[in-house]
């Protein structure tokens, strides 16, 4: 008699597994869901954005010395092109340069995080298909990636913004921070339902690449917002700041910018509006409502995703 075991059909163990049958098991369900489970398993989201910032430069020889450099160059760019050669800003806006750049690097934060959060479901699907972790860890992941990504460019505006004076108060710090919160909230909201849409419908990360091309002329970045109470008025100017991201880019300017000025009160009041901590405190608070609707949302569909994937 031969002393080979007898197996039978349905006890196939891990061992005796061909490729074949570990492509026939089913996807893997997240063990729990939230963002409360993406905080629970920080050392995953951890792994998951060293991997993605490793995967940027992969290849390079500057590595992450590109992350300093690039920002470093257009910093330059923006100086040389609008305060030298056009001269943007003589006589109404001091120091237009660090205007102009302290706005990019809120706008830059936002609008990395809503794009790759919302291709960060489709880029990872052999991660989603088969670990059990909260799949909104994903665009968690490419919220805290752009944060990283940020902080280059923040040491670029403080190095000009100390050459020309500027020293932090409490007031100006607390104003930037409130700035970076609600693009973050507003940011991750976004990417949570984009990301989700863009997996039942590729057409949505197109959408969300549209979008975030608005966002750059849509706010007081290129030009300052005294320009569009001047041409519009009341109340279309109020309108206008109805906008998020137009108060989290003016949250940034009072943090940086208006220190750099020969009289940074009198610059605050003549080009920043009435009541700007109030406002960016109430667009916080709406950004982080919309997040916890987002979040619902995604927790109705993401059960889907793995078989769309």
């Amino acid at each position: 008699m031969s002393s080979e075991p007898v197996v039978s059909a349905g006890s196939v163990g891990p061992a005796r597994r061909t490729e074949g049958d570990l492509a026939a098991l089913p996807l893997a369900p997240p063990a729990a869901t939230g963002l409360r489970e993406v905080v629970r398993r920080r050392y995953l989201l951890g792994m998951l954005v060293r991997n993605t910032i490793k995967s940027r430069y992969q290849g390079t020889v500057l590595g992450w010395v590109w992350s300093y450099l690039q920002p470093a160059i257009r910093f330059c760019m923006f100086y040389f092109l609008f305060q030298v050669m056009i001269g943007r800003g003589e006589g109404t806006i001091e120091n237009f340069a660090i205007h102009l750049f302290a706005g990019m690097v809120i706008v830059h934060f936002f609008t990395e995080t809503f794009n790759g959060g919302t291709q960060s479901l489709v880029q990872n699907r052999s991660l989603i298909t088969k670990l059990p972790v909260p799949r909104e860890m994903f665009p968690v992941a490419r919220m805290l990636v752009a944060g990283w990504h940020t902080i280059p460019m923040l040491i670029i505006l403080v190095v000009p913004c100390i050459a020309l004076g500027w020293r932090p108060d409490l007031e100006g710090i607390a104003a930037a921070l409130l700035g970076f919160a609600l693009a973050a909230a507003l940011g991750l909201a976004l990417g949570l339902v984009f990301s989700v849409g863009n997996v039942f419908m590729r057409d949505i990360g197109k959408v969300a690449q549209t979008l975030t091309q608005f966002v750059t002329f849509s706010v007081p970045m290129m030009y300052p917002f005294t320009l569009v109470h001047e041409r519009f008025g009341d109340p279309w100017s109020g309108y206008y700041l109805l906008n998020p991201m137009a108060e989290a880019v003016l949250l940034i300017q009072r943090g940086f910018w208006t220190g750099t000025t020969s009289d940074p009160s009198a610059t605050a009041a003549a080009h920043l509006p009435d009541h700007l901590f109030t406002r960016g405190l109430i667009m916080t608070g709406v950004s982080v409502v919309l997040l916890v609707l987002a979040q619902r949302l995604f927790s109705r569909l993401e059960a889907k995703v793995p078989e769309r994937l």
